[in-house]
């Protein structure tokens, strides 16, 4: 008598990623098997009233249970849009019960520009004639500061270290620090256009997903950098 065995196929998951902190609404999804895409709208100050209904025709022909991870940009950004779409990322979490991904603003431009996405809005300046060992981000804040940081580049580039995590400069303090630096760096100044890299957002989610990673809803947090931050 002949054996006979039922395969079970484990459904492949998506992973949604929302990028709000400007005026323009970004989204993504993908499942990393050859299925992604993203879009940007630009919806001024109607992303409270409208984003959830842009997330349900984005993710079509995907149903939210196709969903396995969320990822957002959490800042930082302007106070409002940024706000909103953590709040939203944590209620889909919550809701779906599935990790959130909370991404540096600066560190979703740093992956963009180290995979070689088109942005042209970024302003890039490099300052070594060899590869990049690091790539430093810098963006406009209120009252003549700026928010920036810097990160390092794998050796297989598939990945970033965090040399320094978001911070809050005058300008001139930011000059010194880049001074005092022991690499050489690519430094990047990102003014407009910043909801393109919602792609990055979420390949560096994806990235934390695939090794396990699991954040809590809850732990999904904004970062102004200053209170209230651009708005």
């Amino acid at each position: 008598m002949e054996n006979s065995f039922t395969t079970i196929q484990t459904p492949v998951k998506y992973g949604l990623a929302l990028h709000t902190t400007t005026p323009e609404l970004g989204l993504a999804i993908g499942n990393f098997m050859g299925a992604k895409r993203y879009d940007v709208w630009n919806l001024e100050r109607q992303v409270s009233n409208l984003l959830h209904q842009y997330i349900v025709e984005f993710i079509k022909p995907q149903t939210w249970k196709d969903l396995g991870f969320i990822a957002v940009a959490k800042g930082p950004g302007g106070f409002t849009g940024t706000r909103i779409g953590v709040v939203t990322a944590r209620t889909l979490g919550q809701q779906l019960d599935i990790p959130v991904f909370a991404i540096s603003t600066l560190s979703a431009i740093a992956w963009a520009q180290l995979k070689g996405k088109d942005n042209s809005s970024l302003q890039k300046i490099t300052l070594t004639e060899k590869c990049i060992r690091a790539i430093a981000v810098q963006m406009p804040a209120q009252r003549g500061h700026i928010c920036a940081g810097i990160y390092k580049p794998s050796t297989d580039g598939k990945k970033l270290k965090v040399l320094l995590d978001d911070t809050i400069f005058l300008l001139e303090e930011w000059q010194k620090k880049l001074a005092s630096l022991h690499t050489d760096y690519e430094l990047v100044i990102a003014t407009s256009g910043l909801a393109k890299t919602v792609d990055s957002i979420l390949e560096i989610a994806y990235l934390g997903w695939s090794l396990k990673q699991n954040p809590h809803w809850s732990e999904a947090l904004p970062y102004y950098g200053q209170n209230p931050f651009i708005d």
